[in-house]
């Protein structure tokens, strides 16, 4: 037993289909993260990585790893760099909840945009290679690899604005007068539906890349829960929404940092080279998909500092101080809202 895993009930599941796991094994559990543990298994064969659903009452549709499995499967060999994915337990009997097992991938991981201890010239290569990488999950094939039924049609914002104000007020603490005007406004002045559907990550930030141990490309993008298929451009704000936040471990954004100096692009800079290689003229209205990104990151963090008030978070310390960000993102929904024009 490592840390809520018993490895051994693991081994007899998977029963010899995974090189390595019927011989001793040494288990790590990461700590980084609030949503679904993740270990690290190394074996004589290989290291692998078991990434499992948490204990406790869970939201309904939350902490999907059956969805991440089945987009990283399907993402295998495509331009999205994912780890292989190896075996899925949709029986929560073996270890407690349901679990999947994939390829553990070397490289680094940064939870710092500002990358403190890269040149500028890495600086610019790394967010070029985020930008590179976001295009290219926007530009999958649903077709050709079977994603065509990954998520529902049409009406993308309503189905998550809908969503995720039912999630917040499950987790809800307390009243939030900022939260509920941008839940009011976003209700307000979503936009017609353009017909654009891709593949979306749901949750793409610099810390959920993985990045090459001696180089700066992107080699896996990870924490695929909040995937679906919908509108790109959520995918594209949240990581301006990322970097309006102010420096540091707990906000990890960019907000007053010279980024001429650092190398590192300015928000209309990466709308471009984002604009440049989806082959679009420009984005109209892109405050709008801001605001709703707060949004959606406010109503994030409520869920993670309900699960640390019950003791169902990875780190209820780091939950709580997560949490108390969430006035700050629907403060900053809001000043995002007043500069949309219709």
């Amino acid at each position: 037993m490592a840390e809520n895993l018993n490895i051994r009930a693991v081994a007899s599941w998977v029963e010899g289909r995974l090189p390595g796991l019927d011989r001793p094994v040494t288990v790590h559990r990461f700590q980084v993260g609030q949503s679904n543990p993740t270990f690290r298994i190394a074996t004589p064969a290989g290291d692998y990585v078991l990434r499992r659903k948490p204990g406790g009452t869970l939201l309904k549709s939350a902490h999907a790893v059956e969805r991440e499995f089945a987009v990283q499967r399907a993402l295998w060999d495509t331009d999205v760099p994912v780890p292989r994915m190896h075996l899925l337990c949709e029986d929560p009997a073996v270890i407690g909840a349901p679990f999947y097992i994939m390829d553990h991938v070397a490289g680094r991981s940064f939870d710092d945009p500002r990358l403190p201890d890269q040149t500028p010239a890495d600086r610019a290569a790394i967010i070029d290679s985020m930008g590179r990488t976001l295009a290219a999950i926007h530009s999958v094939d649903l077709t050709a690899v079977g994603l065509t039924d990954y998520g529902p049609g049409g009406d993308y914002y309503g189905r998550q604005i809908a969503r995720w104000v039912k999630q917040y007020r499950a987790s809800a603490t307390e009243k939030i007068a900022e939260m509920e005007a941008l839940i009011r406004w976003l209700e307000d002045h979503q936009p017609a539906d353009d017909g654009r559907r891709t593949l979306v990550h749901g949750d793409y930030r610099i810390d959920n890349l993985l990045f090459a141990a001696d180089g700066t490309d992107v080699v896996a993008v990870l924490d695929w829960e909040l995937s679906t298929l919908g509108h790109p451009f959520a995918d594209l704000a949240a990581v301006i929404m990322q970097w309006r936040m102010p420096p540091g471990p707990d906000g990890r954004g960019l907000a007053g940092v010279d980024r001429a100096a650092a190398g590192l692009p300015t928000d209309e800079a990466f709308v471009a080279s984002y604009c440049k290689r989806t082959g679009l003229d420009g984005i109209p209205r892109f405050n709008f998909y801001l605001a709703f990104c707060f949004f959606r990151m406010a109503a994030i963090l409520q869920g993670v500092k309900a699960r640390g008030l019950s003791g169902n978070a990875a780190n209820p310390k780091k939950a709580a101080k997560l949490g108390a960000y969430v006035p700050e993102f629907a403060r900053q929904g809001l000043e995002a809202a007043i500069t949309v024009t219709d």
